[in-house]
C-alpha cells in the first residue's frame, strides 16, 4: 500500500504542477475551480491505470519471465521525463483559460498518459487495479485541489522541483520493484 501511494503522489506531480499554473492564472478563485480542475485531474488519473491494466492483462503472457525489468524500465522512463521536463525552458504563454472543458481534457489527457504505463505495470506484477485506480484518483485529487489555491497564493516558484520530486518517486518505486524481484 505504501508502495501504490507513493507512485500515486509521483504521478500526481504533473497534475499538480498544472493545478499551480491554473491556480496562478485565475483571476478570482472560488472552490469551483479547485473543485473542476482536482476532479478533472483525479478521474483521469484513475481511469488511465485501469485503461492500462486492462491492455496488459492482454500481453502478460508474453512477457511475464521479462516483467519486473519492463516494470523497472517504465517506471524509470516516466521518472526521467519528468526530471526531464522540470528542466525544459518554456517559452513565455499567452494567458491561457485553464477551466475551459476544451483545455480541461487536453491536460486531464497530457498529465495522466504516465498512469496508462503504471496501470501496464501493475498487470504484469499481477496487482489488481481497482484499490490502486482509487488511491491515485484520490491522491491526484486532493493534490490538485491544493495545488490551484498554492498557484493562487505562491505561482510558479516551485513548480520545477515538484516535477524533479515526482520523478525521483517514480525512478525509486522502478528500482524497488526490480530489487525485490531480483532478491527473490
Amino acid at each position: 500500500m505504501l508502495s501504490i501511494f507513493l507512485i500515486a503522489i509521483g504521478l500526481s506531480m504533473d497534475a499538480f504542477a498544472v493545478s499551480i499554473t491554473g491556480g496562478l492564472a485565475v483571476k478570482k478563485m472560488h472552490i469551483k475551480h479547485a473543485l473542476t480542475m482536482g476532479g478533472f485531474f483525479g478521474g483521469f488519473q484513475a481511469l488511465m491505470p485501469v485503461l492500462g491494466w486492462v491492455a496488459g492483462l492482454s500481453m502478460r503472457r508474453f512477457i511475464e519471465s521479462y516483467d519486473h525489468w519492463l516494470a523497472f524500465a517504465l517506471l524509470a522512463f516516466i521518472g526521467g521525463k519528468m526530471i526531464w521536463e522540470a528542466f525544459q525552458f518554456e517559452k513565455e504563454e499567452k494567458k491561457t483559460d485553464f477551466f475551459s472543458l476544451k483545455m480541461l481534457l487536453i491536460l486531464s489527457i497530457a498529465t495522466s498518459i504516465d498512469a496508462f504505463a503504471v496501470g501496464l505495470t501493475l498487470s504484469f506484477l499481477k496487482i489488481f487495479i481497482l484499490t490502486p485506480a482509487i488511491i491515485i484518483g484520490c491522491t491526484t485529487f486532493a493534490i490538485s485541489f491544493a495545488g490551484v489555491y498554492i498557484g493562487d497564493m505562491v505561482g510558479h516558484f516551485f513548480e520545477k522541483k515538484i516535477e524533479i520530486f515526482g520523478g525521483l518517486i517514480l525512478i525509486g518505486i522502478g528500482a524497488r520493484i526490480l530489487i525485490g524481484h531480483l532478491m527473490r
